[in-house]
């Protein structure tokens, strides 16, 4: 695939995500808030977020059949719009029990978003630019979480809490309009698969259970560390009574540094390997959790904020990226979705475990616990990440994995 360029591809690859982060990235910062306000505690205001998670993985391996069978481009137009159902039911509510189905319901919606638009990106980029797409793509993602926030908090001071969440329905809604624009790619290999019978998930999950044993295992603890942000720093920020317009504030401004590093952390991907990115962004987080205990003011929650975004925004793709890496050519949807299910576990993880801390210790006691294990975990990521490198430099370059540097 010579003389690809990313600006052929912009509008259908990277639209859709732009346009759902908005929406997204103005609510993960009110979230636990909304929670709270319908008169959610602590604890459960955190399990509500994870249920975004849930969702997520509860759908991750489904997900993957019907992408197998419907195409990217039929379930990301489906997504779009059911998440806008999702998003009206939680703004319209006043039960917490109603509120949880619909964040529950947006993570299903998610996670079918997010395979269709990794395989689109297989189909149309080449594997020399491939962590750049990756990154542009998850920076996509990041962009909108840049813009939402500050729409979100302009909104908040207009309106209410709620107006948040029809912001999300309505770029949901666009999300699926510009997703409709996208070429079906795979349509002649889905036809092909029907007459012979497509695979089913257990099947390749069976195939490839030692890839998904051991560097799923570190897509798990990437996807931990990442959604810590989500739960811990709002709930830190209710704790010290910042406002939710402040908080919105902070994301935004986390925002920019995610979407800043972006482009250096797909470079250093596609140059230098995936472990020099998927180290920082454990340890980034990991730091952070064990600084934010003496975060006491805005600034310095913002600057805890700032750290967790420098290594977040560096590691930019780096799931899809790793799995991009992974999947078979056969049965690539069904293994894409069984990947998503590794960061999924990840992503509920985090929050879970902030919850169920927090339940019978303080809030601080939950960001100590959650820093140690990451500590721990950034050198599994490390070794695994590592063997990949050393894999691809191996088969680009023909020669013996020894051979390969480390690092």
């Amino acid at each position: 695939m010579t003389g690809f360029r990313f600006r052929d591809v912009w509008l259908v690859a990277y639209g859709p995500s732009i346009v759902s982060a908005v929406g997204h990235g103005a609510i993960m910062p009110v979230l636990a808030l909304r929670a709270r306000d319908l008169g959610a505690d602590v604890s459960t205001a955190a399990a509500i977020v994870a249920l975004t998670g849930v969702g997520m993985l509860l759908a991750s391996l489904p997900a993957g059949a019907l992408v197998a069978r419907i195409g990217e481009r039929r379930a990301l137009v489906g997504a779009g719009f059911a998440d806008a159902g999702a998003m009206a039911l939680v703004a319209l509510t006043d039960s917490v029990v109603a509120l949880a189905v619909g964040v529950l319901l947006s993570g299903v919606c998610w996670t079918l978003f997010l395979i269709a638009r990794q395989g689109f990106m297989i189909d149309v980029v080449p594997a020399t630019h491939r962590a750049r797409a990756m990154s542009l793509l998850g920076g996509s993602y990041r962009v909108g979480v840049l813009v939402g926030p500050l729409i979100g908090a302009g909104l908040i001071s207009l309106t209410d809490l709620s107006s948040v969440f029809w912001l999300g329905a309505a770029m949901s809604v666009c999300a699926s309009l510009l997703a409709a624009l996208m070429p079906d790619l795979g349509e002649e290999k889905r036809a092909a698969a029907k007459a012979s019978g497509h695979l089913a998930v257990w099947t390749v999950i069976a195939s490839h259970r030692r890839v998904l044993a051991t560097l799923g295992t570190a897509v798990v603890i990437l996807g931990m560390s990442r959604s810590l942000r989500l739960s811990l720093l709002p709930l830190w920020a209710d704790h010290l009574g910042l406002s939710a317009a402040t908080t919105s504030l902070i994301f935004a401004g986390a925002a920019a540094l995610d979407v800043a590093f972006m482009w250096p952390g797909g470079w250093l991907m596609d140059t230098r390997g995936r472990m020099v990115v998927a180290v920082p962004v454990v340890l980034s987080m990991a730091v952070a959790c064990l600084l934010l205990p003496l975060a006491t003011s805005v600034a310095s929650v913002a600057l805890v904020m700032g750290l967790i975004a420098c290594g977040n925004g560096l590691g930019s793709g780096i799931v899809m990226t790793l799995g991009a890496d992974a999947a078979p050519g056969e049965g690539r949807a069904q293994f894409l979705g069984a990947w998503r299910l590794c960061g999924d576990i990840g992503n509920t993880g985090g929050p879970l475990l902030v919850g169920a801390v927090a339940a019978v210790a303080p809030l601080a006691t939950a960001c100590l616990v959650v820093g140690v294990l990451g500590l721990a975990g950034a050198g599994w990521v490390g070794y695994w990440t590592h063997r990949v490198d050393r894999a691809r430099v191996s088969a680009a370059g023909g020669r013996p994995v020894r051979q390969v540097p480390a690092g």
